[in-house]
């Protein structure tokens, strides 16, 4: 993937994730258990391994974050993106340089490690298997 195209996602990506936390944060009838925008869960009836995650971010904007580990953990792996890559992405962009891009590129490598991979898998699929369990 090219830098510009990476960053372009990447941006569209924050716009798309903030707006949604900010719309999260002021609609408070959309954190009951009855209204879910979860395509998955609408279609088959069961919790997909991110449902959670929006309540898991709004626990941590409140401080409440061992509520936030047990509502879904990727939480923890949304808010580090979302604090850390309109930094990262800004000084990119001032300073000309491409060290996103470069991180990507190697992420993305080693992810496809078979190892790595598997264990991803498996850690995804353990969460799924707990948002089932819990009754998401």
């Amino acid at each position: 993937m090219t830098r510009n195209k990476l960053y372009l996602i990447v941006f569209l990506g924050l716009i798309a994730g903030y707006s949604w936390l900010t719309w999260s944060l002021l609609d408070h009838k959309s954190h009951t258990n009855e209204i879910t925008v979860c395509f998955f869960k609408n279609t088959t009836g069961i919790a997909c391994p991110s449902c959670g995650s929006t309540r898991s971010l709004i626990a941590i904007t409140k401080c409440n974050f061992s509520q936030a580990f047990l509502l879904n953990p990727f939480g923890y792996i949304i808010i580090t993106a979302l604090l850390v890559l309109p930094i990262w992405l800004l000084f990119d962009i001032t300073t000309k340089s491409n060290s996103l891009h470069k991180a990507y590129i190697q992420f993305e490598k080693t992810i496809k490690t078979k190892w790595i991979a598997i264990l991803l898998i498996i850690l995804t699929l353990a969460n799924w298997a707990w948002n089932i369990y819990k009754g998401l």
